[in-house]
C-alpha cells in the first residue's frame, strides 16, 4: 500500500482535548509548521468539470522543504471517498517546477496556506493538526500501519479513532481545496 492514503478528516473544536489523549498513548508531537499547497488544473482535462472532483495536483512548500504531489481520490464518482492513489516526491526547486507546469498549460487553481501539525502514533496513524485561517481547525488521521487491503486499513483506522473516546466535529468528506474553492465534493 506504499502508493496508497486511507484518512479521515474531522472538524475540531477542541484539539488539546485530542493532544491529551494522544500524550497518554505515547505519541510523538511534531512541531506547528506552515504549508503553502499550490494546487493546479491540467490543460488535457478539467479536474473541475466532473460533479465530483478526485483528482488534484499540487506543489507544497514548508518549513520542512517542498514536494510535488498528485492523488486520485476513490471511489471516482462517489462523494465519500474511501482512500486516494497518492503519489509525492520531494522537490528542491519549487519555482522550477512552477514553470515546468506553467510551461505545459497547467493553470492555477487554488492555494492553501495552513499550519500543520502533526503526532505520530508508531506504526499505526499519523494524526495532522491543521488550522486555515477564516476556514477553522480540523484533524486527519491517515493510516500508517500494516494492512492486507484498504478494508484492513479503514478497519483499523475507524478502531483506533473510535477508541479515542474524544469528541472531535463533524467528519468532513472534502479537501482543503474544495472548501476554499465552494465545492461540495
Amino acid at each position: 500500500m506504499k502508493y496508497t492514503e486511507v484518512e479521515q478528516k474531522y472538524a475540531l473544536s477542541d484539539p488539546e482535548a485530542l493532544k491529551t489523549k494522544l500524550k497518554g498513548l505515547h505519541a510523538v508531537p511534531g512541531t506547528a509548521t506552515r504549508q503553502i499547497d499550490s494546487y493546479f488544473n491540467a490543460p488535457h482535462r478539467d479536474f473541475l468539470k466532473p460533479e465530483v472532483v478526485s483528482e488534484w495536483l499540487r506543489i507544497r512548500e514548508s518549513d520542512r522543504g517542498a514536494s510535488a504531489n498528485f492523488k486520485v481520490w476513490h471511489p471516482i464518482e462517489e462523494k465519500i471517498k474511501t482512500h486516494a492513489d497518492e503519489y509525492e516526491t520531494a522537490v528542491e526547486d519549487p519555482e522550477a517546477i512552477r514553470l515546468i507546469l506553467a510551461t505545459l498549460g497547467f493553470t492555477p487553481l487554488i492555494t492553501v496556506d495552513k499550519t500543520r501539525e502533526e503526532w505520530i502514533v508508531p506504526g499505526l496513524v499519523a494524526v495532522a493538526f491543521d488550522t486555515l485561517a477564516d476556514v477553522g481547525t480540523f484533524v486527519e488521521f491517515e493510516f500508517k500501519g500494516a494492512a492486507d487491503s484498504i478494508d484492513d486499513a479503514t478497519e483499523q483506522l475507524d478502531a483506533f479513532i473510535t477508541a479515542l473516546d474524544v469528541p472531535l466535529g463533524e467528519r468532513i468528506t472534502r479537501g482543503y481545496p474544495h472548501m476554499l474553492l465552494g465545492r461540495d465534493h
